[in-house]
């Protein structure tokens, strides 16, 4: 990771081939659109190392390239220098967030966030993971959470409000 970026994003889920796969290429897409990439690092990562080295699930990669949103990284497991090299780091669910409290070290650099605290409605706020379900439509909605919150996020801590 270049240290040349003043913030950075690390979005996390079970394995990291459905949901943060799609927030972190929402983010980016979202930073580029704001003409903010020089300031902003965003990359993915699973808390359990299952999917270590794969590609994104396929209805992931294809609910992106429907929106025409490339998407190459490859899945990787969580580290815990990662609470260390990064400023806010996302968990989708509650499972989710309560394993990443549950392995932060007690002096954790970053700031742990529900990515769906970020503008979604009280009762969708939860990333649900969509891997054992059948078909495109939950990761489309997956995509569509993402599209409300990363904007959302972005414009909170460009304002200064969840900075650290």
């Amino acid at each position: 990771m270049s240290k040349k970026f003043p913030n950075r994003i690390l979005m996390v889920c079970m394995g990291n081939i459905c949901r943060s796969p799609i927030a972190e290429a929402v983010m980016r897409a979202t930073i580029e659109k704001a003409d903010l990439s020089h300031e902003w690092y965003v990359d993915s990562a699973g808390i359990e190392g299952w999917h270590s080295g794969c590609e994104a699930d396929p209805r992931t990669l294809n609910v992106l390239a429907n929106h025409n949103i490339k998407y190459n990284n490859r899945a990787r497991v969580l580290l815990l220098q990662d609470f260390e090299q990064y400023d806010y780091i996302f968990g989708m669910d509650q499972s989710n967030m309560a394993s990443l409290k549950r392995m932060a070290p007690q002096d954790c650099k970053a700031k742990l966030l529900l990515l769906g605290d970020f503008g979604l409605k009280p009762d969708d706020r939860i990333i649900e993971d969509p891997y054992y379900y059948v078909g495109e439509a939950p990761f489309e909605k997956i995509y569509e959470q993402c599209i409300i919150a990363c904007p959302n996020f972005l414009k909170q801590a460009r304002s200064s409000q969840i900075r650290l």
